[in-house]
């Protein structure tokens, strides 16, 4: 069993967990998680994600608005993202970003939550989980002109993108994407970029790997995106898991070191 799994991305808040999300938390470390960022998609979803934080020692949490639901934003959730990010287990802003293939609020309205949501990690000096789909100029043009740290999760750029993400000084997250059927572009990415630049992600309850998918994915189920980029990497899962682990505490340097 791999050791050392740390998810960088899930959203245990969501209501695919409400039965059993006790049972499923308190098991990830008998399955070798020894940790998990819990991001948010709103408000009331960061509130949530603190929560979860304090009651789970391995649990720690990202707060921001996802693009989708940055149409109800105002200049007050600024500030409580600001109040919220005091918390000692608040690492991160995000999940926050572009999507362009929803376009559940406009573009423009995109753009500018996003401006304000990179701003205040800047202002915090907190790394950021960026959410990017069908939106990659736009994406890359805000990042260059406000050079965050932070990951681009569930990468979905080509080899080209990801250099210039890594020229940033970013990280790339992949997850079980890697591991579907006709996945040329992701497992090309995962070939290319840098062990000590790349996270490890589930994206839970979304997102599961072959051969689940179609169920409800849980953050042990990296095991196998982790086998399969440790394959095109020509290393062993456990160095991917144990260097993965340690660029997670390198880039959110607010979780304590373990």
């Amino acid at each position: 069993m791999l050791k050392n799994i740390f998810d960088t991305h899930a959203h245990y808040d969501d209501e695919d967990f409400l039965l059993d999300l006790d049972d499923v938390l308190t098991s990830l470390e008998l399955k070798g998680v020894c940790g998990v960022i819990n991001n948010a998609a709103n408000m009331e979803s960061a509130r949530q994600s603190i929560k979860l934080a304090e009651k789970y020692a391995n649990i720690w949490a990202a707060v921001g608005v996802h693009p989708h639901d940055v149409k109800d934003m105002t200049d007050a959730d600024i500030d409580e993202l600001r109040e919220m990010s005091k918390h000692k287990k608040v690492v991160a802003i995000g999940e926050i970003g572009l999507d362009y293939h929803y376009n559940f609020s406009a573009q423009d309205v995109q753009i500018k939550w996003f401006e304000r949501q990179l701003e205040l990690a800047n202002e915090l000096g907190l790394p950021v989980f960026i959410h990017d789909r069908e939106a990659h100029a736009d994406t890359l043009e805000l990042l260059k002109k406000h050079r965050p740290k932070g990951v681009i999760h569930c990468f979905s750029g080509s080899v080209e993108m990801a250099r210039e993400i890594l020229n940033l000084g970013m990280y790339i997250g992949l997850g079980g994407a890697v591991t579907f059927k006709n996945a040329k572009t992701p497992v090309e990415v995962a070939r290319y970029v840098p062990l000590d630049r790349l996270l490890l992600e589930t994206d839970a309850p979304y997102m599961t790997p072959v051969p689940f998918r179609g169920k409800r994915c849980t953050s042990d189920l990296i095991a196998y995106t982790a086998e399969k980029i440790a394959t095109e990497k020509n290393i062993s899962a456990q160095e991917l898991c144990d260097a993965t682990k340690n660029n997670t505490l390198t880039l959110f340097s607010k979780i304590e070191k373990f």
